[in-house]
């Protein structure tokens, strides 16, 4: 009996290993680059404290009642890599921390940064306004993506510095407000690359996808869970290459770059989530303009 227990204990270790892996660490120096706090942006806050030692629990972290990406850095220490939404205030914002049966608040401060503004003045308002029929599908699709963007997976990012999808210029940065017939539109919610049809588009960080589709605006469409809610969403692809539950390893193919859904041309639209709030990819790239 004590050698099947034994085996029992064996098994049941081997399954669960998975569950209890060692959370990834990120250096200091990485993450203070990703630290900028403003609407759109990424604040990194520090949950270690003074005391805690090497061996301490992981804490988790919310915010605006979401779960928050949390990382161990080299120096040992644990930190709350969050996602600011544009909308959220200017001041001082509220992360709400767990660790061992305990809660507490940390505080950190959303600075101001001004976006571009574009204004378009069409003849008609026909590709302003959607018809009914159009309205109906985009509320469904929209309802698909929303869940998409709510996940929350375990397992660390394989990197928090990301890889850029694909080689070329940018043609539309994160949070252009544009106006179209002075109507105003929701601001631009990731990065436009001026790239071909047929690009190869390379996952800027290993994960699962989690969602494929043909929508209304964002034509064919993938999403990409790097984990710790992370969110990848890729749009306008010409063909899709992978599909709904597939790994990815850092820099595999998912897709080519198209012209599908609303646009004008072939482009990429790329953007990256953080706790369900669209943050600015060119934080994760190196190219933030604060």
């Amino acid at each position: 009996m004590k050698i099947r227990a034994l085996w029992l204990l064996v098994a049941f270790a081997a399954v669960m290993a998975p569950m209890f892996a060692r959370a990834e660490i990120f250096s200091a120096a990485q993450l203070k680059l990703l630290h900028q706090p403003v609407p759109g942006g990424v604040a990194v806050v520090d949950l270690s404290g003074d005391k805690q030692g090497n061996n301490s629990a992981p804490p988790t972290a919310r915010y605006l009642d979401k779960p928050v990406l949390v990382s161990r850095t080299d120096t040992g220490k644990w930190v709350a890599v969050v996602g600011i939404p544009l909308s959220a205030p200017l001041g001082s914002q509220n992360l709400v921390v767990a660790q061992g049966g305990k809660k507490s608040t940390l505080s950190f401060t959303v600075g101001d940064k001004k976006y571009r503004e574009q204004r378009i003045t069409l003849k008609t308002n026909k590709h302003v306004d959607l018809s009914p029929e159009d309205l109906a599908r985009y509320e469904r699709e929209k309802k698909l993506q929303d869940d998409a963007y709510q996940v929350f997976s375990p397992q660390q990012p394989s990197n928090l510095l990301l890889d850029r999808p694909v080689k070329g210029p940018l043609s539309s940065p994160f949070g252009l407000k544009r106006f179209f017939n002075d109507q105003p539109r929701a601001p631009h919610s990731g990065l436009d690359f001026a790239v071909p049809t047929g690009t190869p588009v390379q996952a800027p960080a290993a994960g699962r996808v989690i969602l494929v589709g043909d929508y209304f605006f964002n034509g064919k469409t993938v999403f990409v869970d790097h984990g710790q809610g992370m969110i990848s969403m890729f749009c306008h692809l010409s063909t899709i290459d992978v599909k709904p539950g597939e790994r990815l390893a850092r820099g595999q193919v998912l897709g080519k770059v198209g012209a599908t859904g609303r646009v004008t041309g072939a482009h990429l639209h790329w953007n990256v989530s953080l706790n369900d709030a669209r943050v600015d990819p060119a934080i994760f790239i190196g190219m933030f303009t604060p």
